[in-house]
């Protein structure tokens, strides 16, 4: 049985030694994956969450992660329905090519073996990275591969740049069961509201029951009711901070059959209480 996640392609270009894609549409149209390449997203619009290694996070607009080489991760967004939900800046490059093998770019390897775990990047390191990658999309030639350089430089001289996945999380990669993967994620989106069985999964990747939580821990570091309630605590954060439901609602719209198990995962994720959430965000705003 393949116990790895699923390796992406990603293009290769003859004018250029690192690929940027600027993303404008309705989603990232992405699957769970992973490359051997170095990723900086920008997601300067989203309302979803993303996934790097073992941990998932709600995602707000102007996010910025750095994922490390072969880290498995998917950006997801949640509203799919307006042409322009997604705005996003991603470069990729590849930790063998040989201008970061110069003895300058000592800190800058060290930054790049910091995000085998994700990077998030926050502050006044988030605002300038996001500056310099604006530019970086819009540059060509030399231009563009300086801009990467400051971002690089900006990274490995910052203290507002924290790991995402936990110290433990060793993900088992597999670039032969991408459709099983796909199959897995998607009907656990889908169907996030309501009750979600592992039976019913274990019927959709087609493995007996145990074998399928063995499979599941195996490609996301967590066991199913972690990740579905993570995904769903995600969903709820955005609830609170974007619209004016009540907690019980929010509660009962994420998938929550009662109140206490909400609060009691919300609490743990988060360290808030829901309503204490609401208020940190609402004053954050003012």
């Amino acid at each position: 049985m393949s116990r790895r996640p699923i390796r992406e392609q990603v293009p290769q270009h003859e004018y250029a030694s690192f690929d940027c894609e600027v993303i404008r549409g309705p989603d990232y149209d992405s699957r769970w994956h992973f490359h051997p390449e170095v990723q900086i997203t920008l997601a300067l619009k989203s309302a979803g969450y993303r996934i790097v290694g073992d941990n998932i996070s709600p995602l707000q607009d102007g996010d910025c992660v750095l994922v490390g080489a072969d880290v498995p991760h998917v950006w997801h967004q949640d509203t799919v329905n307006k042409p322009d939900a997604v705005q996003a800046i991603i470069v990729r490059f590849r930790e063998d090519m040989p201008w970061l093998a110069q003895p300058e770019m000592n800190e800058v390897r060290r930054l790049l073996q910091r995000a085998r775990r994700g990077l998030v990047i926050s502050g006044k390191t988030r605002t300038e990275a996001t500056v310099r990658l604006e530019k970086l999309s819009e540059a060509t030639g030399l231009g563009r591969m300086i801009e990467l350089l400051r971002v690089l430089h900006l990274l490995s001289q910052s203290n507002e740049v924290k790991p995402l996945a936990s110290a433990s999380f060793r993900p088992a990669l597999d670039d032969t069961d991408q459709e099983r993967m796909g199959r897995i994620l998607r009907f656990i989106q889908d169907r996030l509201e309501d009750e979600i069985a592992r039976d019913d999964l274990a019927r959709v990747a087609a493995l007996s029951p145990g074998a399928f939580s063995r499979y599941f821990k195996s490609r996301t570091g967590k066991t199913l009711p972690e990740y579905v309630n993570e995904l769903r605590i995600g969903r709820a954060c955005r609830m609170l901070a974007e619209t004016d439901a009540s907690v019980t609602d929010v509660a009962f719209d994420c998938g929550f059959r009662n109140l206490a198990n909400f609060n009691r995962w919300f609490l743990k994720l988060t360290h808030l209480v829901p309503r204490a959430y609401r208020q940190k965000v609402l004053q954050a705003g003012r």
